[in-house]
């Protein structure tokens, strides 16, 4: 849900509201579009909020406080993009991934060396530690879609033949340090969650795990390590997970860890996601009743609520009353102011 309404990395007033609104039409638990930590190759796209810097947390601190004051729950998600840049994928100075590789295949950078590796990790425990001084709810690490730590779950980016690398359970170590770093940067019963994905920016049809055996070798260290909460993205929610059961991606999960999940994908919108940018086409509410079925089953414990919600800042408003009908189609140029 990147937005890139932040001028210099700062969020402003403006920033402050649009969150506020989303708090003030009954929304549970607020995530926030992904912030860089600080490290001079975390991100390149324009405008981007910062999660470090005086100025930068200063306006975080104004987000939350309006957002409290309505009411509401707040997360910061956490970013780091490692070798994803925007069009026309041009990196900065700084920009690191595990092997280099953008995708299998595409070199684009020197292997990241164990100095870096420690940079980041230091990175993301700062960020953690200003999320709980400033008051936060929790937070969130966003580890999929193909950033940096996705980068290193995935085998098509990661080669390392160090301890970062080899099979998938060796491939966690990297997010296990994170998470271990974060945990001993706050009090111990403050969430932290961990946004992870099968598919990729690069490959819409890669995935970490085959089988639900694979997937529960993936979370065991991931739990071990300190995650409270999962945040499992897939494009579509209602598709299931694997053969043979109809469990989406969270519901394995969840079964797998006996944490708490989130589901998300394509919630109240008729057409793929990434067609909203390819078409004018408009995306009606559908799914609704098979949501809300799902999570009375407990199947997953919330449901993320991305595109929709940028247009609908009363979204569970609007659905608690039964008004789905009252939903605003999601549109690209919707993106083009906060509202």
């Amino acid at each position: 849900m990147t937005r890139s309404k932040s001028p210099g990395g700062i969020p402003g007033e403006n920033v402050a509201a649009y969150y506020r609104r989303r708090a003030e039409g009954e929304v549970g638990l607020i995530i926030t579009e992904g912030t860089y930590i600080n490290h001079p190759g975390a991100g390149f796209y324009p405008d981007v909020p910062h999660f470090h810097g005086e100025e930068a947390l200063a306006g975080w601190r104004r987000v939350l406080e309006w957002v409290h004051a309505a009411g509401g729950r707040i997360f910061p998600q956490l970013w780091h993009c490692g070798l994803v840049a925007p069009p026309p994928h041009k990196l900065g100075p700084g920009a690191v991934g595990p092997s280099g590789l953008l995708k299998p295949g595409e070199q684009v950078t020197a292997p990241m060396t164990q100095g870096q590796i420690d940079q980041v990790i230091g990175a993301y425990g700062d960020a953690a530690a200003a999320a709980e001084r400033l008051g936060f709810d929790g937070l969130e690490i966003h580890g999929a879609h193909g950033y940096l730590i996705d980068q290193f779950f995935w085998s098509g980016t990661n080669q390392r033949t160090d301890a970062y690398g080899g099979d998938l359970v060796a491939r966690t170590r990297f997010a296990v340090e994170v998470i271990r770093e974060i945990r001993g940067k706050v009090r111990p019963d403050f969430p932290v969650g961990l946004r992870f994905s099968q598919w990729k920016s690069q490959d819409y049809g890669a995935r970490l795990a085959q089988t639900p055996g694979e997937l529960a070798r993936f979370l065991e260290p991931l739990t071990s390590a300190g995650v409270d909460l999962f945040h499992c993205s897939q494009r579509r929610f209602w598709e299931p997970e694997f053969e043979g059961s109809p469990l989406n991606l969270a519901g394995w999960t969840k079964k797998i860890t006996g944490k708490p999940t989130i589901t998300v994908g394509s919630i109240t919108l008729d057409q793929e996601f990434t067609r909203s940018f390819r078409t004018t086409d408009t995306a009606a509410a559908t799914g609704i009743d098979e949501l809300i079925e799902r999570l009375e089953r407990d199947e997953f414990d919330l449901v993320a609520v991305g595109r929709s919600l940028i247009v609908n800042p009363s979204w569970p408003a609007l659905i608690r009353r039964g008004a789905v009908k009252e939903l605003k189609p999601f549109q690209r140029d919707v993106l083009a102011e906060l509202t």
